[in-house]
Order: C-alpha cells, then structure tokens, then sequence
C-alpha cells in the first residue's frame, strides 16, 4: 500500500502543480433553422428570410376561432443585430414586419392556398424585379406577385381590409379581385420597402401575346409610342377598339364572369374606391415562342419569360397541383393554378385563353380626386368621358364598357 501511495504522489502533485486552464468566454451562436436562398438582392434575402420565419412561427400558433378587430391592426416584428448565421446571404441588421398576420393566414385559406405552399412559390426560389421601375416582384413559378407599396398605400390597406375580408369571406373566395396574401415591410441600410402579395392575374405556365388594361374611359386612354413599341406593350381602351378586338368566351361563362364583376364592382362602389382597372391578357394558342419575351409591368400580372426549365417545374408549391397530375396540353390550364383564365369559345376565330382580374383598387374617391374632376370638367366638358368621375358614375361606366369587350 506504501508503494500504491508512493506511485500515486507525484501524479497527484504533478496535477497540483499545473496551472489552471483559462477560461474561455462562451460564444452564443444563434442557430439557423431555415434555409435561406442566395440573393443577389439583400432585399429579396431578407424577404424570403422574413416570409419562410414568420410561417414557421404561425405553423405553432392554432388559428383562431374567429377574427377580432384587434387582429386586423395587429403586426409581429423581427429585428435582427449582427447576427452570426448565413452571413454570406443575409445583411447584418435588418428588420422585418409582417402585417396582420392572422388575417392573411386566413385569407390564404379561404383563396385555398397552404401556407407551405405559399412559402415556397415565394421564397424557395428568391422571387425577381420585373419592370423597368422595379416596382413588382414575380415569384420564380409565376404564380405570385409582390406590389412595392407607399406608407400611405399600407394605410390604405389597413383601411380597406376588414371589408375585403368580410366581403371574401361572403362569396367563398370566387372574386375577379385581387387575392391578397400577405404584406411585409423589409428593412435594409435604414431604407423600408413595403410588399403586398397577391395571387398573379396572368399564368403561370401560357405566355400572353396581348395585354390591355382597360378602365372605361376614351380620355388619354390610348398607349403612348413608346409603349406600343415594346415587344408586350400594355394597351388600353382606345387601342382596344381601334383594333376592333374582342373577347370570345362561351355564354355560361361570360355570364358568370360578368356576375362575377358587378357583384365586385358594387363592393368597390360601397367603398368609394375608384380607378381601378380591368387586366386582360390573351394567349394565343398553338403562337411559336421567342427565345426571349417582355416582362410584364403591371399589378397581378407576372411576366411571360422567365428563367430558363420551362414553366411550373416546381415540384412543391401552388402549381405543385398541376405538377401532379397529367402534363398539359397546348391552350389547356388548371382552373386552382391560374384562377384567373377563361377558355375562348370553339366558335372563336382563333384559339386563345384570355385571364382578366381587377388591379388598382385602393384609390379613394377623396378632395384630390374631387378637385381633378372639377378640372377635367372645365377642360373637357360636362358630357366627356373622363376618368376622375365619382365611384358611382366611374362603376357604371367601367361595367357599361366591359360588358361589351365580349363578341
């Protein structure tokens, strides 16, 4: 035992005399949960960042039985400080604030759209600037848009959303309005940029060869030079009937198309919301495709061309439905993916698909607008077709003139 003793006293001292081990300061990592894509755009990271954390977050919180007015002011915010993860795609500060979260959680539902599916049409594949202004972002399967919105828009929104929900709520989602889905604000270098998500107006996957948009007015209704020069220019009422073009549509659904639009036109009335526009685009079926195509620069509708695999690849997502069954042939759409298309009749002329929705529709009928039909009048007459007429005189006209877009 004496010697067991012996042996083990120079180890014990050898440990006695080490030195302590300095301690080190603990560094907490914050861990990185979600996938986020390369963005060249810090914008379009924090975006996709932003949408696919604030899912995740509701994915654990159960919807409410029923929405309270509180829900429609409410917001959640993330703000983020010299974070550790994903430097290489995200900046080091930003903020992100997404608005009425519970709100456009349950629009999402009643429009039939899965949240992960949103998700990833959005973010799986940062969406791109489309547009000479970069003001509309196109999601990379075409089937969703992001408007870049004005404080005051944001404002109007909030203003508008509690009767848009009521109102969808009311006809079960079947409305040529637009589908919103949800609105953020990103910011970046102390610089907010505001989005508002809705459902695409043209499709995802059939390119439009003509597009106007058309309001009912003959008043600087036509497309300036330069527009009607571009490879997809965006023409309007005059050039419409210059061209003497039409819509050729079966009985039944120019029928449920037009109820359709006086039951949505009669809510924007109610509002007094005014200025808005009917989107039509026109596929031409069996027309050979460029290798390169316009983008389109208007609300609701996303552009023609896109990244190279051809159109609605995307094994997830809202076009996953139509991934999922039988490929598609030329002229044929999914009525759950493009919620916006009609099939032209078989007494047609040609073989075209039209997609029509209404874009524009947060301008109020306020003392600005009052003060430039009082201007328009003077300069044009009582009896002219201008187009800052009140809502009412501005709904009839609208329904008056499309009524008779039809063959």
């Amino acid at each position: 035992m004496a010697a067991a003793a012996a042996a083990a006293g120079p180890r014990a001292r050898s440990r006695a005399k080490a030195k302590p081990r300095p301690k080190q300061k603990q560094k907490r990592f914050v861990p990185q949960r979600l996938r986020v894509p390369r963005a060249a755009d810090p914008l379009l990271a924090v975006l996709c960042w932003g949408v696919t954390h604030q899912v995740s977050e509701l994915s654990h919180v159960p919807p409410p039985v029923m929405l309270l007015p509180d829900d429609f002011r409410a917001s959640s915010k993330v703000k983020v400080n010299n974070h550790l993860f994903n430097r290489e795609n995200l900046p080091g500060h930003f903020t992100f604030k997404e608005y009425c979260p519970q709100v456009f959680r349950n629009l999402r539902e009643r429009f039939g759209i899965d949240d992960h599916d949103y998700q990833v049409s959005l973010t799986r594949t940062p969406p791109h600037w489309v547009g000479s202004d970069r003001r509309l972002l196109l999601s990379s399967d075409r089937t969703l848009v992001a408007k870049e919105l004005s404080g005051e828009d944001v404002a109007d929104v909030h203003g508008l959303l509690s009767h848009y929900h009521q109102y969808v709520v009311q006809c079960h989602g079947s409305t040529l309005l637009p589908r919103f889905l949800g609105m953020y604000r990103v910011s970046v270098d102390s610089e907010e940029t505001y989005l508002l998500v809705m459902r695409n107006t043209f499709s995802h996957r059939l390119p439009v060869h003509r597009k106007y948009d058309l309001k009912g007015s003959l008043v600087s209704r036509e497309a300036s030079d330069k527009e009607k020069g571009k490879e997809l220019p965006t023409l309007k009422d005059v050039d419409f009937l210059n061209r003497n073009e039409k819509v050729y549509v079966g009985q039944e659904d120019q029928r449920d198309f037009m109820e359709k639009l006086k039951r949505d036109v009669e809510f924007l009335v109610q509002l007094k919301i005014m200025d808005y526009s009917l989107l039509l685009g026109i596929h031409e079926v069996g027309r050979e495709e460029p290798e390169e195509e316009e983008l389109e620069e208007e609300e609701g509708g996303g552009d023609e061309g896109g990244p190279p695999g051809g159109y609605g690849t995307s094994p997830e997502g809202i076009g996953a439905f139509f991934n999922s069954h039988r490929p598609l042939g030329p002229g044929e759409f999914d009525p759950y993916v493009d919620v916006y298309a009609l099939r032209g009749s078989e007494a047609a002329p040609r073989r075209e698909v039209y997609f029509m929705g209404l874009i524009d529709v947060l301008t109020q009928y306020d003392a600005r607008k009052k003060a430039a039909h009082a201007a328009k009048t003077v300069k044009h007459g009582a009896g002219a077709e201008i187009s800052t007429v009140n809502p009412e005189q501005y709904g009839k006209r609208f329904l008056d003139f499309i009524t008779n877009i039809f063959a």
